[in-house]
Order: C-alpha cells, then sequence, then structure tokens
C-alpha cells in the first residue's frame, strides 16, 4: 500500500495515512513508517494535529523516541492526546525521569490531564519507586474524581506497592467501589514482590469468595508467592486449576511452575515438567538450571547447558550467571574459564551481574589473583563487586587483603552496605585479626553506617572463639540488643571444638538444640570435643541423644572436575568405575603418610566401632577418595581442586598437608566454611580454622 501510494501523484485521504501509520505500529515497521511521513509532508498535511499525533505515536511503538520527540516538537500546537503520545514514547522505552519531567511541562501549559496520562505516568513512578511524586499525582487524581476510575485505581495500588507501601496499597484496594482482575492482581503482586507471600495467598482466597475468573496473570503472580514461601502443597493446588483452565500449555506459566517446584525442593517434578513442555524457551531451560543450581545439584545444572547447546538454544546474560555459580559450587574451574571464554565470545563481560559472579566464581575456585585482576579490570563496579572480591579474599583466609580492599572502597566513594561487613568480619575472624575485626565492628556501630544483623553477631562470636576468648565472645552475647540464633550458638560451639573447651561446648550445644532440634551439626560437634577429651561416657551419651532425637548427620560430599566432567564422591563411596585404581591409590598413600608420621585422629569417628574400623572410615572420608582420584587422572604437578559440603575435619585436614608433601602438588579443598590452599605439608590457614 505505501508504495501504491508513493507511485501515486494523487494526495491521499487523511484516513488513509491514519491507517498506515496504525498499521506500522502494530507491526512496528519503522522504515514504512517513514515512508509514509515523508508522504504526508509532501501533501502539506504535516501540520493537521490530528496526524501529527498519530506519528509520534508511530514513532514511539516503532521505538524510535527521537523521531517522536522531533515530529511533537515541530507540532505547532499540541492537545492532551499530544502530550499523552510523547509521555507514552518516553514510559515505554524506559525514560521515566523524562515523561514524569515532560507530565510537569504538560501541566504548565495549562492543559488538563485525562485518565491516560495519569495511568501511564504512575507507571513510571512505580517504576523508579517515586513515592512522593506518586502521591502528588494521588492528590491530582483525586481533585479530578479520576480515583473511581478502575484502571486508575488499580494503578495506583500498583504503584504504592512497587513503592514498597503495601499497607497504603491495601488501604486503596479496600476502598474501590469497582475491582477487576487487574485490580486483584496488582495487589497479589503487591504482596508477592514485597515478601508478603502468605498475604498475596489470603488475597487469592478472598478473590475466590467474591466470584472474581483469575487469570493467567494472577496463577503467574501465585506460583512466584509459593515459590518464595516454599509452599508446595499450594503451588500443587495452583497447578491443578492451571491444568482446568488450560494455561499450562503457556511458555511462560511452564516456566514459572518449573521455577515454583524447584524452589520447593522437588527438582523431579520440575524436570519431569520441564521434559514434558510443549514449548521451551531460554527462560524455561533458566529455570531448570537455577532449579539445580539452588538445590545443590551444580553437576546436572552443568550437564543441562550441555543439552541446551545441542538443541540449539542460546544462553543469555541470566544463564551464564546460573551455570557461573553452578561451576563455583562445585569448583570447577576449567567449565567456569570456558563459560568465560564464551561470555566473552557473546559479549556479556561488560554487564555487572555477569563480570560480578565471574570475580565470585575465580574466588570460590580458590584463584584470588584471577579474581582479582577480573575485578580490577570491570568497566564499572557496584557494591556487590566490592563484596565479591573482599568476600573472596575472607574465603580464602587472606584476611589483610580483604581489609585492605575494604579500606579502597571507603576511599573511592563506594559506600559499605550489610553484605560487606559481614565479609570484612568474616575475613578477620579466619585470619586472627581480633583488633581489627573489634573496630570494624564499632566502627559500623558508632558511625551508624548499618544496622548490625545477626550475621554480624555472629562474625564478631566467630572472631573472638576462634581466638580462645570465651569469655569475651559469652560477654557479647549475654549484651546482644537482640535474641541470639542458633548461627551465634553454632560459631561458639565449633570454636569451642578448636579449642577443646568442654564446658563452653556444652552450653553452646544445648542453646543450638533448643533452637535447632534436628540439625546433626551441634552433635558432630559436641561428639568430637567429648572424643578428643576422652570423655567416652559422655560421647556415648551424646550419641544416644541423637539417636533418640531422630537426627541423622549429612553424609561427607566431595567433588573434584577432571577433563570437564565433575565427579562426585562420598564418605565410603565404592560406586565409581574406578574405584579399584582409587583404593589402590589411597592405601598406597595411606602408608606414605604413615612413614611420614601421619597418625589418624579416631576422634573424628563417631560410631562406636573397633579402631581398627574407625581407622578404615577415615581413609574412606569423601575428600580424601576424591584426592586419589584426581591424582590417578591427571599429570603429575598440576592443582587438585575439590569442593566439599561439609566442613573440613581435622583428620582430612591434617593427613592431606602430608599428601601435598608427599606427592608435590596444591591441593585446595573448599569446604563449607572456607577454602584450605595445602602445599609442601602446610595450609595457608595456618592451622587457623
Amino acid at each position: 500500500m505505501v508504495e501504491l501510494m508513493v507511485q501515486q501523484t494523487t494526495k491521499a485521504p487523511i484516513g488513509a495515512y491514519v491507517c498506515l501509520l496504525k498499521g506500522c505500529s502494530r507491526r512496528k515497521a519503522l522504515a514504512e513508517g517513514k515512508q509514509v511521513h515523508a508522504l504526508i509532508i509532501q501533501s502539506v498535511l504535516d501540520s493537521n494535529i490530528f496526524l501529527a499525533n498519530t506519528l509520534v505515536h508511530m514513532y514511539s511503538k516503532c521505538g524510535s523516541v527521537l523521531d517522536a520527540h522531533k515530529v511533537f516538537s515541530n507540532m505547532p500546537q499540541h492537545n492532551v492526546y499530544s502530550w499523552t503520545a510523547i509521555i507514552s514514547a518516553y514510559a515505554d522505552s524506559g525514560q521515566d525521569e523524562e515523561a514524569i519531567n515532560l507530565f510537569h511541562q504538560m501541566q504548565e501549559t495549562g492543559l488538563a490531564p485525562d485518565k491516560v496520562v495519569f495511568v501511564v505516568v504512575l507507571k513510571a513512578c512505580a517504576r523508579l519507586a517515586a513515592l512522593e511524586q506518586g502521591k502528588q499525582l494521588h492528590s491530582d487524581i483525586i481533585k479530578r474524581d479520576f480515583h473511581l476510575d478502575v484502571i486508575v485505581g488499580s494503578t495506583l495500588v500498583d504503584m504504592y506497592a512497587k513503592c514498597g507501601c503495601t499497607e497504603d496499597a491495601r488501604e486503596l484496594f479496600n476502598s474501590m467501589c469497582e475491582r477487576d482482575v487487574v485490580s486483584w492482581n496488582a495487589m497479589i503482586a503487591g504482596y508477592a514482590q514485597n515478601g508478603f507471600g502468605k498475604e498475596a495467598l489470603a488475597l487469592y482466597e478472598q478473590m475466590k469468595q467474591e466470584g472474581v475468573q483469575p487469570n493467567n496473570v494472577t496463577f503467574l503472580l501465585l506460583l512466584k508467592a509459593c515459590a518464595s514461601l516454599a509452599a508446595l502443597e499450594q503451588g500443587k493446588q495452583l497447578h491443578s486449576n492451571i491444568i482446568r483452565r488450560g494455561f499450562q500449555s503457556d511458555v511462560i506459566m511452564g516456566s514459572t511452575l518449573v521455577d515454583m517446584y524447584s524452589k520447593c525442593g522437588c527438582t523431579e517434578d520440575a524436570r519431569e515438567l520441564f521434559n514434558n513442555m510443549s514449548e521451551r524457551d531460554v527462560v524455561s531451560w533458566n529455570a531448570m538450571i537455577a532449579g539445580y543450581a539452588q538445590n545443590g545439584l551444580g553437576k546436572e545444572a552443568l550437564a543441562l547447558s550441555e543439552q541446551m547447546k545441542k538443541e540449539g538454544v542460546q544462553p543469555d546474560d541470566v544463564t551464564f550467571v546460573l551455570l557461573l555459580k553452578a561451576c563455583a559450587s562445585l569448583a570447577a574451574l576449567e567449565q567456569g574459564k570456558q563459560l568465560h571464554s564464551d561470555i566473552i565470545k557473546r559479549g556479556f563481560q561488560s554487564d555487572v551481574i555477569v563480570g560480578n559472579t565471574l570475580v565470585d566464581m575465580y574466588a570460590k575456585c580458590g584463584c584470588t589473583e584471577d579474581a582479582h585482576e577480573l575485578f580490577n579490570n570491570m568497566s564499572e563496579r557496584d557494591v556487590v563487586s566490592w563484596n565479591a572480591m573482599i568476600g573472596g579474599y575472607a574465603q580464602n583466609g587472606l584476611g589483610k587483603e580483604a581489609l585492605a580492599l575494604f579500606e579502597l572502597m571507603q576511599r573511592e566513594g563506594m559506600k559499605p552496605n550489610e553484605a560487606t561487613y559481614t565479609c570484612v568480619l568474616s575475613a578477620c575472624a579466619q585470619s586472627r585479626l581480633v583488633d581489627e575485626g573489634c573496630c570494624v565492628f564499632d566502627s559500623m556501630c558508632k558511625n551508624h553506617v548499618v544496622t548490625p544483623t545477626l550475621d554480624h553477631y555472629a562474625c564478631m562470636v566467630d572472631l573472638l572463639g576462634r581466638a580462645g576468648c570465651f569469655a569475651d565472645a559469652e560477654l557479647f552475647i549475654n549484651k546482644m540488643p537482640i535474641q541470639p540464633c542458633s548461627v551465634i550458638w553454632r560459631s561458639l560451639l565449633g570454636a569451642a571444638r578448636s579449642h577443646g573447651n568442654v564446658e563452653i561446648g556444652r552450653r553452646a550445644f544445648d542453646c543450638v538444640v533448643k533452637l535447632e532440634p534436628k540439625n546433626a551439626a551441634p552433635y558432630v560437634l559436641l561428639s568430637n570435643i567429648y572424643a578428643a577429651a576422652g570423655k567416652k561416657d559422655e560421647l556415648a551419651k551424646i550419641r544416644n541423644e541423637m539417636k533418640d532425637a531422630g537426627v541423622k548427620k549429612m553424609p561427607g560430599c566431595s567433588w573434584i572436575e577432571v577433563d570437564n566432567q565433575v565427579h562426585a564422591f562420598v564418605v565410603g563411596d565404592a560406586t565409581h568405575p574406578q574405584s579399584k585404581e582409587i583404593l589402590a591409590e589411597l592405601d598406597r598413600l595411606v602408608g606414605l603418610m604413615k612413614e611420614a608420621g601421619y597418625i589418624p585422629d579416631l576422634s573424628f569417628v563417631l560410631d562406636d566401632v573397633e579402631d581398627e574400623e574407625k581407622e578404615n572410615a577415615l581413609c574412606r572420608h569423601s575428600e580424601k577418595l576424591a584426592i586419589a582420584f584426581g591424582l590417578i587422572n591427571t599429570p603429575p604437578g598440576t592443582p587438585i581442586r575439590i569442593k566439599k559440603n561439609l566442613q573440613l575435619c581435622g583428620d582430612c585436614h591434617n593427613g592431606t598437608k602430608i599428601i601435598s608433601k608427599i606427592v608435590g602438588r596444591d591441593i585446595i579443598v573448599m569446604d563449607a566454611n572456607r577454602s584450605h590452599h595445602f602445599r609442601d605439608g602446610f595450609c595457608f590457614c595456618g592451622d587457623y580454622w
């Protein structure tokens, strides 16, 4: 049609141009839209306000805000529709501040805004969390009686909710004389987005009672609420309703269901759903990869990414962030490096979130120098970037480097947040920097930079306890302005185990068990204390208490990456295809270790069995199996990297020091708390862990 009009010399009616421009808007056909614009100019119709407004709208929908603004600026006069079109153009392109500024300019001209303009500007305020401007708009809306309109009312509810004012949003919602499904969705979304999942689900029940036919958006919001609460049963009920209403075939719904089941810990159900999806996009793949990664199944996450490649699905920046986290959880350095290479090829490295995750991955694989080089080369850094690097130093026992970076962060004008102080205090605790840690905590409190949280208090107890300052640690706990949580008592219990303090250990144990009766960790720690102190009667009692309480110790699991494949081992594992060779290598190593002075520390075996069985069990700990596997499958001299799900036991720590000297290799073990770097018979932690 456009080509025909170009060829003809006769002037077309205004209605024809309007129809063409609307068609271009729908199809986002910018090139054809510009041709129509040229025809309008040739026909000397560009001064027509109706056509000009339609042109502004067309350029807006085609994503060309500059062209929209040019048309708007050249108009001899503007009406409310002109302003609505240009304000919408800026808002739709994400330039919300400019949209709000244009709205104020419109008001200065004396033109009265209509409902549509108010809705557009309210949405801009919501995205910016510009509460004060939103409140002013609300006042103007009331003056013009627009607040009775259901669309305006729903948008007001959404604005208050997105600004974090859920009580104001609910008050508005309750006062609405008319509510449609969009109104209910706005309030449900407000609750879900602000961490009030229970309230979102309760509102859904009220919605049903009032007879309102939730739509697909309602179910998406409710599934997210269930995911945030790990409310599996309610999630399953919603799933049934979704199937009944025929919404499950929608790719967004399918992806959200996968996410809900994953966040409820049901990765098998999530995978079954994922496999049965009739259509999958990158978001679907990301949901399943995230499900594996968040549930400690990093190996499965990486395997799924290989399937994703085979099916020709292109990863986005979110995919890479998830996979890097999976690599970090497994200390899978080689696969992490490959991902880094792919990230560079696709141009994602400049993204600050991707950069932060790369820094975190290298640090968690024990490569702090590589992490720091990446950190230094980042084109943009936010507070998370600094936290990732400081936290990386903390995890690797480099407390002085963490403190130096913390000081540099402040000199460069970056304001620390709660997580920053947690990382710094943890670094001090890991490196015996007691005075420095106390100074950081005091500065945080006195300068009112951050209000101390339970994490900060736990770090301080850990700092004092590790240093053997038990009187100070208990005094600190007693003076806390908030009730101590289980993490704080576990920190004290762990310190008591390190120093063999039976009395402190028992007191801390009693406090932990009251708060976490089903957690095996305190039973294990106290058992270690009793065993090391030779208190056999107390050891027998604590074993019985553990059995009576139905508490079971989580099995130790270690992962090692060889030739881009991640291999997992559990204590006493004999299922690996190379088990025979692994056990033979272990027997060889144990013989050499004993010659070098190694004496198995039987206090780390809780089972009431003979000493020979205890020694055999110690030699079959998961990290020792992983080390043996690494030794027989990698070239001499190459470092061995292992990830463990639990804290490294004292016997394995001592044993690995000796192994590193015997085989002449660096061995890096990332346990649940920190990284241990063994070299030539020593650990970089200085046996302070």
